[in-house]
């Protein structure tokens, strides 16, 4: 004779429109007074509880790597590990729309139809299982009642045929445990070779620019040193045509000081005569 609690996870795994027909005819099946009285106050699950009912209970691996995920987002913070809460965040986000879409499509291959605001509904209750372990406790049961909106969870009130046990995170092998290990060390040391690549890169940038200033002036100077050159033999030529001109002029003031000294021995001679004949 089945349990209570196994009575209560084949009847949730019923669709929602056949729970209260299948309830009652199975607790009139039961001989137990005491048995049959706790089926029939067996609640009704929405439509949404029902999706997740029938996930855990066909795929408890996918399951089981919610918990697992539970497990290393804890390890994470409890380590204050920045990079890989991020990196653990996103993993989480994607296995949520995973496991979502894949309970709709239980669903739907039983005939229910899924509403967007029921997939909304699923999806945050799966959410609510990387959070809180009594979440994640109620969502493994397979007798939720109803969906899970992240905040604190009542047991007693969210799941359907007795108060399910904390889910415990699957075993993990020490082979698997040390891969884990050494790939969180491989991406510490990736993370620690970028930072030192940025900063190697961005000095080669400072650097490359600061050639480029220097390249730049040093092209500038040339060209105002050749400027200058050219200048320099311009002035040059006008100094050398300059002096020369000096030595012309001190010639031709020579030769017009010795004309001057023989036009004044001519008057003189001239004068001398003028007074002789008076």
């Amino acid at each position: 004779m089945a349990d209570f609690t196994t009575i209560a996870s084949e009847l949730y795994a019923l669709a929602p429109s056949s729970f209260i027909a299948a309830r009652n005819a199975r607790a009139a099946e039961e001989a137990d007074a005491a048995t049959a009285k706790r089926i029939r106050s067996l609640p009704k699950p929405s439509v949404a509880a029902w999706v997740v009912n029938v996930f855990a209970q066909e795929r408890t691996d996918r399951l089981a790597q919610v918990l697992l995920l539970a497990a290393e987002l804890r390890e994470a913070q409890d380590g204050l590990d920045a990079p890989a809460l991020a990196a653990l965040g996103r993993d989480r986000r994607a296995l949520t729309t995973q496991l979502a879409q894949e309970a709709s499509t239980l669903a739907s291959d039983r005939g229910e139809r899924v509403t967007a605001s029921t997939a909304d509904a699923v999806q945050r209750t799966i959410s609510a299982a990387f959070f809180d372990p009594d979440a994640a406790a109620a969502v493994a049961s397979g007798r939720l009642v109803r969906e899970l909106s992240g905040e604190p969870v009542d047991l007693e009130a969210v799941v359907g045929g007795g108060t399910p046990d904390r889910a415990a995170a699957p075993a993990v092998p020490e082979d698997e445990v040390r891969a884990r290990r050494e790939r969180k060390e491989a991406e510490r040391a990736v993370r620690e070779a970028e930072k030192k690549r940025d900063r190697a890169e961005h000095e080669v940038a400072r650097i490359s620019a600061m050639r480029a200033d220097a390249e730049a002036r040093a092209v500038r100077l040339e060209a105002r040193t050749a400027e200058l050159a050219t200048e320099l033999e311009r002035v040059r030529r006008e100094a050398e045509a300059a002096r020369g001109a000096v030595t012309d002029a001190a010639e031709r003031l020579d030769a017009a000081t010795e004309q001057v000294a023989e036009a004044a021995e001519v008057l003189e001679r001239a004068r001398s005569a003028l007074t002789h004949e008076d």
